[in-house]
Parts: structure tokens; C-alpha cells; sequence
């Protein structure tokens, strides 16, 4: 399974159970993203994707859910007890140091490869950072 995350730049995820950010151009670029692949969300996350229903799957353990060649999209999980089955990383970087009290655990520089990195302006972001890391 590929998983998405947004981080900012201490790979934060939340602060107070909250996202501490939202954008859509990064929403549809992650739909982008799917190409027809099904993308599984918690039930937190879904309301990001209004208007896109038939793209995404809800689910309250979705990492436990996504297969081999799907796209989970985790905010307010740390995805890494999963990481044995995770076949890519897609993460947006807010560029910013926001509040944070959750944070991804892993080092994506042990174990895993930035493949590709580009940087593009939100709509709340004047500078997004999609990086994709692999094994």
C-alpha cells in the first residue's frame, strides 16, 4: 500500500486531535494521485474529500483495510507499525512549524529513498512540498 501523509516540518501530524492544516490543491492532488486506485480514509478525513465520494473508501483502521496497490491517507494515525506493509511514502510538507503534540515516529532517511520531490503553490500554502520515498 502507498500511504499519504501531510507533516509539517518536525513531521508533525496534529495538534489537540486536530489537523493542523488543510489545503485542497494538496486534496486533489491526492485524488490525482488514485488513478482509479481505491483510497481508504478514517471517517476524520473523509469531509476533506466532499464532492469526491466515489473516490475514497471509509474505514476506521485503514491501514488494516488497504491492499497491495492502494492509497491510504492517515491524519490522525502513526502509520508506523505498518511500515513492513507500506510500498511508498507520499508526503506533503506544509513548509511551516506548526503546533504539534502527534507526530510520525519513523525516519524515513533509514530504510527508505526520496525518488522524487517537487514543490508547488497551494491554496493556503504559497510552497507545498510532495515528497515519495520507496524502499
Amino acid at each position: 500500500m502507498d500511504v499519504i501523509l501531510c507533516l509539517d516540518d518536525r513531521n508533525g501530524m496534529l495538534f489537540h486531535h486536530r489537523r493542523q492544516s488543510r489545503d485542497r490543491v494538496v486534496i486533489q492532488d491526492i485524488l490525482h494521485e488514485c488513478q482509479g486506485r481505491k483510497l481508504w480514509v478514517r471517517p476524520y478525513s473523509a469531509a476533506l474529500f466532499s464532492g469526491a465520494e466515489e473516490a475514497i473508501s471509509i474505514a476506521e483502521a485503514p491501514l488494516k483495510q488497504a491492499q497491495k496497490g492502494e492509497l491510504c491517507f492517515v491524519e490522525d494515525l502513526d502509520p508506523a507499525p505498518y511500515e513492513n506493509e507500506i510500498d511508498r511514502w507520499i508526503i506533503y510538507r506544509w513548509n511551516r512549524r506548526y503546533p504539534a503534540d502527534s507526530w510520525l515516529s519513523l525516519d524515513l532517511s533509514r530504510g527508505w529513498k526520496l525518488i522524487s520531490q517537487r514543490e508547488f503553490a497551494g491554496h493556503s500554502h504559497e510552497k507545498i512540498t510532495k515528497e515519495i520515498y520507496t524502499r
